[in-house]
Order: C-alpha cells, then structure tokens, then sequence
C-alpha cells in the first residue's frame, strides 16, 4: 500500500519561494521610488545629474574621482561624506585619472569608488562647526565602519587617523569633506597593497 505526500513541500522549494516573494517585493519598492521621468512633445527628458564642480560653493574642486563618487548619492539626503583628495586616490589606492577611466578599466574603478563611497559615508550632517577642539565622536558608515571623528587645533577634521584639507563643502543637502588619504576598512586596505604588489611583479 502507497502513502501518498499530498501536502509536504521540500523546505528548501519554501524557502526559495520565500526569497524569491521577498526579492520581488523590494524590486516593486525600488521602481515605485525611482524618479518621474517627464514626457514633453513626446520626447524624455531622462533625469540629469548636475555637474559636481559646479555645485560647490566658491568654486571649490574636489577631483573627478571624488565627484564620481558623490554623483553616486542622491542630493536631496543629509549626507555628510569623506571625500579623498585626488592626490590621496593616486598615493592610496593607485588611482589615476587618465588611466583609470580608461574603458578596460572603468569597471574596476567604480567597483574600488563604491567600496570607498560605503566607508566614507555617513546618514547625517557633520559640520567641522559642531565639533570643538578635541571633541571626539563615533558614527557608523554606511558599511557599518566605525568612523572616529574629531577636531585639530588648526580647525581641520581627523577621520580615523586621516587629515581633512577642506571642510563643509556643500552639495545640496551633503557636506562634503575633502580628506589627505582614504578612509577604508583594514581588509580592503590588504587587498589593494596586495594587487599593487602583483603589478609590480608583473
């Protein structure tokens, strides 16, 4: 005699089914918070990201890879984010604009800008302003790197070790800080002193 297994599923088809529903569920989320794109005489206007240099106040510059990373946040958040110096993406993590941008290896670039971007942002305003002298505080970036904020005697901010030379640069909502090196997380930071050394080698 045959005994059927009429109502018992695998639990790994339910919990596929539920991954997937959830998965579905945050894509529905996503499109429904994307911006409106405009019909005019029947041609899109796709939606523009404002040029980054022309943004700031003053006139200030912060270099191409810095500006690539901030066109990657929307302006209407209070973000406060760490921006490294041009010099200090070359001096660091071997950036150059010439040769990083160049179509072979594009992809590589915004993969390294967006790890970076996760360390050095954080979801508020942090003004060199609001802090004293010697006043320290602690906040998560967006990667959950604990970032340890404070103030020097000549007004610059200290992020982990890492000297700001320009503060409270404005983007819309943003504060921009233009740091000395790159805010990063040790792992990382292995990781790229070690492809550096596989180029040299090569």
């Amino acid at each position: 005699m045959r005994l059927s297994r009429g109502g018992s599923k695998s639990p790994i088809a339910f919990i596929a089914v539920i991954v997937s529903v959830s998965c579905f569920f945050v894509l529905i989320l996503s499109v429904l918070r994307l911006p409106d794109v405009s019909v005019t005489g029947g041609s899109k206007n796709l939606f523009k990201h404002k040029k980054v240099s022309k943004s700031l106040e003053n006139g200030d510059r912060i270099g191409k890879f810095g500006e690539m990373m901030i066109e990657m946040l929307p302006r209407d958040l209070s973000f406060t984010i760490f921006v490294p110096s041009e010099l200090a993406f070359e001096r660091d993590l071997r950036l150059r604009v010439n040769d990083s941008l160049a179509e072979e290896k594009a992809n590589d670039t915004d993969a390294i800008l967006t790890r970076v971007l996760s360390f050095t942002v954080v979801p508020w305003k942090i003004l060199s302003e609001s802090l004293s002298y010697g006043e320290e505080i602690t906040c998560d970036s967006l990667s959950g790197l604990k970032l340890y904020v404070s103030k020097d005697a000549d007004k610059m901010l200290l992020v982990n070790g890492v000297r700001s030379s320009r503060v409270d640069l404005r983007i819309g909502e943003m504060i921009v800080h233009v740091m000395d090196g790159v805010i990063m997380e040790a792992d990382f930071e292995q990781s790229v002193q070690s492809d550096d050394g596989d180029e040299d080698e090569d």
